[in-house]
């Protein structure tokens, strides 16, 4: 075989861990169905596979020798690299594809000096040519328009523009719109007035509300825009029909799309389109472009899209970085001189600092909230957040160097410090009044015990008891960056049961016991659980007055009293973890009053600043960081960079792209 020599040192890569099974299995199937191809190509199929498990959507062949360094490629790797030239002669392989998509059984496509699976390939071009299509023609606005932002948003005399404002005036005139912000910057609230007022100008011409749907990629994220939505709309500016048309029920992505067990389609797509004239999608940078594929190709052509999230959060686990590719150029706005000028006359606001010649169509399209609501400019939180956005190492070191009231720091933390902090919140390390900082695991298992009623107290005693302990265990939670090792997930989780169980506050350390808290790690549609959905085993008492063990999830995940409180036998929960530690990325769409963010003793690839700033930004009072300086330093350095030709399509002049279709691979 004459691709024999590359497939053995690829099954030693993967002995070693540089590659997976599913990787060399890649290259073995394009060695096999072109066996005199080009002797790069089943080298690069498994480098590319590689690619797209660290969240690529492609491998851009003009950055190989940077990859080269930053992955400490081997001998062999380099040796195929630099045979390998601009790359055109992959396109002698029956196997890779042009950019026209031809030959269209082409497993692999080379696009420019991009070379992608047929499948990705595919979505990217679907997302960019749906995007496109939905920022011309802007929209008509009513006359109203101006007088409506003058009530819901009132002048303030801080002389800045009001973002906010901006951003439901840019709504107001497009089919596609982005708005992006860091915490506390009121991205719910400004979706909760723009929804207002896309429904009050509405129903001054129509005698039926717009259709509005919410939803959010994972059901804790879905949760807390729930609470958040209802609160905001008690206190919007309008009236009750134009408030009672407004949803505040939040759905997954999974839900709203109608997703199929065991498949990647959905029941809704574009031969059956939701019903609804305006989708509303928050925590949009979890997003891959599968989904966000998906999504696009669900909506009916009149509908309107908003996405809300933070562009500087780490972005989806699964390939893909539609959000920080399409806020690739937020920070300084690029908005063209008819935008700012249009903008003046709607809101009165001046934004032409933020005005570039090189302004193109998606630019109009996207709004950033500067200013945030939740930290003061004295917030450490804040502060931090900025300096670790960035990459500021100096700074970020002064600030967790300093003495704060928000903010601590343990660079050389034992295994003994860890489990403390996570038991008692170590609110001593603080300045000022650090009691209710001290809230670590120990607060929500003491008044799991101090709240329990009596065992003949009704159903409605008990679930105001787990709601109450639900919201307790909420308020601190342990972040690490692994999923393995004694600093991961499984360390973590295995070093704070066993300190919980030694102090008492535990009954068992393993197994299922009163007190153990678990998160759902894969979607079942059967009990209505999402990926994320967090509960607490306690024991209740069942329909004869017996307690026995059972988990509780909030049925919204909200916080306020009305919440339904759901139970699910233990036996009935196949996919489940502990979860006294979670990871970064599981913690997003999450808030809690304190974090601690555990880094590990080795530096890792996956230490970047996204997952440190996404760390801190999940605290809203307290953030404690347990690990070293050069540790630290290393992640604040480390951006994410994933490989997409998405934000170039999308840059592109407007032309047919309907080259020909085939099917995903």
């Amino acid at each position: 075989m004459p691709h024999e020599r590359t497939l053995g040192l690829l099954q030693r890569d993967q002995q070693q861990h540089r590659l997976r099974p599913l990787d060399v299995a890649l290259a073995r199937f394009i060695a096999e169905r072109d066996p005199h191809g080009p002797a790069t190509l089943p080298w690069l199929a498994a480098v590319l596979s590689r690619q797209l498990a660290d969240g690529h959507l492609c491998l851009d062949l003009t950055a190989l020798e940077a990859l080269a360094d930053e992955q400490d490629w081997p001998a062999h790797w380099r040796q195929a690299q630099a045979a390998l030239g601009d790359g055109h002669a992959l396109l002698a392989s029956r196997l890779v594809a042009d950019r026209d998509g031809l030959p269209l059984d082409a497993p692999l496509v080379l696009d420019g000096p991009r070379l992608y699976l047929r499948r990705y390939w595919n979505h990217e071009r679907q997302v960019a040519a749906a995007i496109r299509q939905r920022l011309q023609p802007i929209q008509p606005v009513p006359d109203a328009l101006a007088a409506e932002l003058a009530r819901l948003f009132p002048a303030t005399a801080t002389g800045l523009p009001d973002w906010p404002k901006i951003a439901c005036a840019l709504a107001a005139r497009g089919s596609f719109t982005v708005i992006t912000g860091g915490p506390g910057t009121g991205k719910t609230t400004t979706v909760v007035r723009l929804l207002g007022l896309l429904q009050t100008l509405h129903l001054r011409d129509q005698p039926h509300p717009l259709r509005i749907r919410l939803a959010a990629p994972t059901g804790k994220a879905a949760a807390r825009l729930n609470a958040s939505i209802a609160e905001q709309l008690a206190r919007l500016d309008v009236d009750d029909a134009t408030r009672d048309a407004i949803p505040a029920q939040v759905e997954t992505l999974h839900r709203l799309l109608g997703a199929r067990p065991d498949t990647r389609r959905f029941r809704h797509d574009q031969d059956h389109p939701l019903h609804l004239d305006v989708l509303v999608i928050d925590e949009a940078s979890m997003i891959d472009l599968e989904m966000m594929s998906a999504v696009l190709a669900a909506l009916p052509a009149s509908a309107r899209l908003i996405l809300l999230g933070d562009k500087d959060q780490l972005s989806s686990v699964e390939a893909g970085a539609a959000l920080g590719d399409l806020c690739q150029r937020a920070e300084v706005g690029h908005y063209s001189d008819a935008t700012a000028e249009w903008l003046r006359s709607i809101t009165g606001d001046d934004i032409r600092p933020f005005v570039r010649a090189d302004a193109r169509p998606l630019d109009q399209h996207v709004a950033m909230l500067r200013y945030s609501h939740r930290f003061a400019e004295t917030s450490g939180i804040g502060q931090l957040a900025q300096a670790v956005n960035a990459g500021d190492i100096t700074r970020i070191t002064n600030l967790l160097g300093t003495p704060c009231a928000d903010l601590a720091w343990v660079p050389a933390a034992s295994s003994t410090e860890v489990a403390e902090l996570a038991i008692d919140g170590g609110g001593a390390r603080f300045t000022g009044d650090g009691t209710a900082a001290s809230r670590g695991y120990r607060h929500y298992l003491e008044q799991l015990r101090q709240w329990r009623p009596d065992a003949d107290a009704g159903p409605a005693a008990h679930d105001e008891w787990a709601r109450n302990v639900l919201q307790a265990f909420n308020r601190f939670q342990l972040l690490c960056a692994l999923r393995r090792g004694p600093h991961g997930v499984e360390g973590l989780n295995q070093l704070i049961a066993a300190a919980l169980q030694a102090q008492g506050l535990i009954e068992a350390s393993s197994g299922w016991y009163e007190g153990r808290p678990v998160m759902v790690t894969r979607n079942d549609y059967a009990l209505g659980l999402a990926n994320g959905d967090v509960g607490i085993c306690l024991r209740t008492p069942d329909d004869h007055g017996q307690l026995r063990l059972t988990v509780v999830f909030l049925a919204s995940g909200g916080g306020g009293s009305g919440t339904r409180v759901r139970h699910v036998a233990p036996s009935r929960l196949g996919e489940v973890a502990t979860t006294y530690a979670m990871t970064v990325h599981k913690s997003q769409g999450s808030e809690f009053d304190h974090t601690a963010l555990v880094l590990p003793a080795e530096t890792s690839p996956v230490l970047t600043r996204e997952l440190l700033y996404t760390g801190i930004t999940r605290a809203r009072r307290w953030f404690s960081l347990l690990g070293s300086e050069a540790i630290l330093a290393d992640a604040a350095a480390r951006r994410t960079r994933r490989h997409s030709g998405l934000a170039e399509r999308l840059a592109e002049d407007v032309h047919d792209q309907s080259s020909p279709a085939a099917p995903a691979t």
